[in-house]
């Protein structure tokens, strides 16, 4: 039986090291798409809101917080199914590996959240763009296993996060334009790179 349990192991440890060398091709561009346009749809109803977000950033907060949540749900189902569809058999292992690259960077925004809402208020303003530089850094630990062109959207994310940091200049406003379009456009970007950047789409064109 103890044979057997080494075995069993034996064979877990070669799948978990065959996932983790394995290009990873179950995040799909329709929903990562879908999600961008999503965000700038979010951002274009929401400039037209009868009252400003400036001192209600809870509201500014829960609402994006909906479109991260909605965004997550179809990127994820997809993810989901299209891993079972293309790895097979180390479909799990593929995607527990593609979410341990995420799952820091969403942790740490979370926590950042909290942290500044909780004992730093003065400072909310710089949250969307701190919220797009820790995104930026979830997008650079999953280039390892993405077409390398995925490293300039963690370029775009970094830049974009600075930028509004920049812009924003602690004058106290949260305009949704600072969400939508970084986001929006970022995850188009990532979008053409799923479906143009890997091996085979190269040879295709």
């Amino acid at each position: 039986m103890s044979k057997l349990n080494e075995a069993l192991a034996e064979i877990n440890s070669i799948r978990g090291q065959i996932a983790r060398s394995t290009e990873f091709r179950g995040y799909g561009p329709a929903s990562v798409a879908a999600s961008g346009a999503l965000a700038l749809l979010v951002a274009a109803i929401q400039s037209h809101w009868p009252r400003s977000f400036d001192d209600d950033f809870r509201t500014f907060l829960a609402i994006w917080m909906a479109t991260a949540a909605v965004s997550l749900i179809l990127t994820g189902t997809e993810t989901i199914t299209r891993a079972r569809r293309v790895h097979s058999g180390i479909a799990g292992e593929m995607i527990s590996n593609a979410a341990g690259q995420f799952l820091p960077s969403l942790t740490a925004g979370l926590l950042l959240t909290v942290v500044i809402m909780r004992f730093a208020p003065s400072s909310l303003w710089m949250l969307p763009g701190l919220w797009q530089v820790v995104f930026s850094l979830g997008v650079f630990a999953s280039c390892r296993f993405l077409p390398r062109q995925m490293s300039f959207v963690g370029v775009w994310y970094l830049v974009a996060g600075l930028t509004c940091i920049a812009v924003n200049g602690g004058q106290g406003t949260f305009s949704p334009w600072l969400m939508g379009l970084p986001f929006g456009i970022g995850q188009l970007l990532v979008a053409a790179v799923l479906q143009f950047g890997y091996r085979e789409a190269h040879e295709r064109i």
